[in-house]
């Protein structure tokens, strides 16, 4: 059997900065890709049921912000935190609170100087990867339906934790809170490589630090899935079986070819970039037909936005020239592309059968902001890791999460 890890890579730097949709493997990889997702769909179904021992760890999407990474650097033993530029060929490290001034202020410059003297307690040895949480002056107290929360929002979703609870009381003490999910090794920062995960149970205690490590808990007790569940994923995955039967695979590699053509101002052409404007105007994709038919227009559209930019007739001529092209093989493609959307689908419809079981279990309670009070919505997602490579993608109800992230009220917005 195909294994998915062979798949499933992180950036070719080996650095988590992105995570993709498993829906979408199969427009990274092709065939394999495709291949691939549904064993591992399958892989979290058998898990979810109780029914193997699985190679599959699941970790928690956190909607934190920003982003950020403490440690070691190897260069000279020195304890730092910094941003995403941290692998940048010339790093941003913060060691001390006069770097953190010389490069950010207000808020962000805040955060980061407390997480400089706090994370610093914690004995980390490598490089840790995780999402910032709050700080103590943005935790605030709550009442939702007539009870007390402790409750912060570092982004779209608002977390609350019972003010009476055991970890209402740890947050209410902690200086800074965050989720660790990514550890990183090398002999220097720019050869470190990611793996997915961390491992928190060795770092020093600190009550003025509040932290987890993202692992999803108790899939083995209530969020087993039911007999009825399991067979409704299964039926989805196994439409998406007969249907990746169907898709050419000489042809989809072509297809792909052409993608990766699309750079600079034409990147937007891709079906990825048109399949993420449907999810952001909260259209499903219901009929691949359609679809297809529609991604031409899609592209026409992209390469007439270049074209009005244009001033130099000859210039326009030629990309004139190259969209007549483009459009006219990207037709020979479409009876392809049908099948391969309604493959991504019935994965996507796997996918929700595994996701709204996870939800079932949380230790946090999420809530979103609007105008008229506070709504009960479920966590960002999930990160499904392949224990034997530490690859990993993202499990997300894109649909609920894109329209939370139109509709909430932010917490830049209050």
């Amino acid at each position: 059997m195909l294994k998915f890890s062979g798949f499933l890579a992180e950036d070719t730097g080996g650095k988590n900065l992105h995570l993709e949709h498993i829906e979408d493997e199969i427009l990274n990889y092709g065939v394999d890709g495709g291949r691939a997702s549904i064993n591992f769909v399958r892989s979290l179904r058998d898990m979810l049921a109780g029914a193997s021992r699985s190679s599959i760890n699941m970790t928690v999407k956190w909607d934190g912000a920003p982003a950020i990474f403490a440690g070691i650097d190897p260069a000279d033993g020195k304890f730092f935190v910094a941003k995403k530029s941290v692998f940048n060929k010339n790093p941003k490290l913060y060691k001390s609170s006069s770097e953190v001034d010389a490069d950010v202020s207000g808020d962000l410059a805040t955060k980061f100087k407390v997480a400089l003297a706090e994370f610093s307690k914690l004995g980390i040895t490598g490089v840790l990867q995780g999402d910032l949480m709050f700080t103590s002056d943005t935790v605030s107290t709550t009442n939702i339906d007539g009870k007390s929360y402790y409750t912060f929002q570092p982004n779209t979703i608002v977390y609350a934790v019972d003010v009476n609870s055991d970890l209402g009381k740890q947050i209410k003490s902690a200086k800074i809170g965050v989720v660790w999910h990514t550890t990183y090794s090398g002999k220097s920062l720019p050869e470190m490589k990611a793996s997915f995960g961390a491992n928190i149970s060795r770092l020093n205690k600190s009550s003025s630090v509040w932290m987890d490590d993202a692992t999803y808990k108790d899939v083995s007790g209530s969020a087993t899935m039911t007999q009825a569940e399991t067979d409704v994923v299964t039926s989805h995955l196994s439409m998406a079986g007969s249907t990746f039967q169907k898709i050419n695979s000489s042809l989809l590699d072509g297809f792909l070819t052409l993608q990766n053509s699309f750079t600079g101002d034409l990147s937007g052409a891709s079906l990825k970039t048109y399949n993420n404007s449907k999810v952001r105007a909260g259209q499903k994709i219901t009929n691949p037909k359609a679809h297809a038919q529609g991604y031409v227009a899609w592209v026409e559209g992209v390469f007439n936005k270049k074209i009005e930019k244009l001033k130099t007739p000859r210039v326009i001529e030629d990309l004139e020239n190259k969209k007549k092209e483009t459009v006219r093989e990207i037709k020979k493609h479409t009876n392809n592309l049908v099948n391969i959307i309604a493959f991504q689908n019935h994965i996507v419809d796997a996918k929700m059968g595994i996701v709204r079981k996870l939800n079932t279990v949380r230790s946090i309670g999420t809530f979103i902001r609007t105008d008229s009070g506070y709504k009960v919505v479920n966590p960002e997602g999930y990160v499904a890791i392949d224990r034997t490579s530490g690859n990993a993608v993202k499990l997300v109800d894109r649909m609920e999460f894109s329209y939370n992230n139109f509709t909430a009220i932010k917490a830049w917005d209050k």
